[in-house]
């Protein structure tokens, strides 16, 4: 057995925080527990989150109800095909009165920025959020600056549109920790939702319940998880086996390989451990490797998914047992 690094105190708090935020979340965005746990996750992981669904499912109230529970800055900016790079990141803008160039930040500028309906905005201003995401500063002339702690971009595309849309390249695809979905809820949840939204928003309801210290600190504590040897290799022999299956034109790279392995540690410090086990990694290959997997055309027109090749995968990999420290 290995020796604790923390003491159980410290993941019980890290544990007890997460679920204030998330039962704040789930307050507004009701029956969907899953998807708010994973976006969570996401968030202490320093990872952005990519969400593909039909219009009305909650994907904008999603991302705003994080931003109010952790008292943090809110941007939306509505990708639409004549917005501009700058509209996004800033421009410099010449003060007569100074007589020089002033910088005048974008709406990038926040810890939580929603980017709806990514796939409206052309490439040239998809490609603007690869510096923000990847190393979460902006370059205009020459000057570099750097964003805000925590920061999460939240983008949302409806997957069903597609006149008027400019696809997602794979290298913006990339860097998205996860895609998820949120699907629609339950005929129970529903009506529970007209009854709780039926007259006006639940989000004016709550209040934030963290702030940005305290998820920085959240952050921090999970990049302290440990992550034995076995498992490690794990992530790899799974990352590896998307690049040799044969339904697969395009497997996961390996930023994939990190993405997983950041995710892994903050779900387990959300289990209040501090160390991750197999079934967290199991947990997270379809949300973090779907969107990376091209299969095949072949694969394609017999009806095989990325999903389907994932579970089979996953189902075939070998899991470390014992004896990990």
């Amino acid at each position: 057995m290995k020796a604790r690094q923390q003491p159980t105190s410290d993941w019980q708090d890290f544990g007890r925080r997460f679920r204030e935020i998330e039962e704040n979340v789930e307050k507004v965005v009701q029956g969907k527990h899953r998807e708010i746990r994973l976006a969570l996750a996401a968030l202490i992981a320093e990872g952005h989150i990519l969400i593909e669904d039909v219009p009305g499912v909650g994907k904008t109230m999603l991302a705003k109800a994080i931003a109010r529970s952790i008292d943090c800055s809110f941007r939306r900016i509505q990708f639409t095909p004549d917005l501009l790079p700058t509209d996004v990141t800033g421009v410099n803008v010449f003060n007569q009165e100074r007589g020089d160039f002033e910088f005048r930040p974008g709406a990038i500028f926040a810890n939580i920025v929603l980017g709806d309906e990514i796939n409206r905005a052309s490439p040239k201003t998809q490609s603007a959020l690869l510096e923000c995401m990847e190393e979460r500063q902006v370059t205009i002339d020459t000057e570099t600056y750097q964003l805000g702690s925590p920061f999460m971009v939240i983008a949302t595309q409806n997957p069903i549109e597609h006149e008027g849309t400019y696809p997602l390249p794979e290298a913006q695809l990339d860097r998205f920790m996860m895609r998820l979905a949120i699907g629609y809820p339950s005929p129970d949840t529903e009506a529970e939702i007209l009854a709780t939204h039926g007259v006006q928003s639940t989000l004016n309801d709550i209040g934030p319940v963290s702030d940005a210290m305290s998820v920085h600190e959240m952050t921090e504590q999970a990049r302290q998880v440990h992550v034995a040897p076995a498992v490690r290799r794990y992530i790899v022999d799974v990352v590896e086996a998307t690049r040799r299956h044969p339904d697969v034109y395009l497997g996961a790279s390996p930023r994939a390989s990190i993405m997983l392995l950041r995710a892994a540690r903050a779900v387990a410090a959300t289990e209040e451990r501090d160390y991750v086990i197999p079934d967290d990694v199991k947990a997270l290959v379809t949300p973090v490797l779907a969107h990376r997997v091209i299969v095949t055309a072949d694969a394609v027109m017999g009806g095989r998914t990325q999903y389907a090749v994932l579970d089979e995968l996953v189902s075939e990999v070998p899991v470390p047992v014992g004896g990990t420290a």
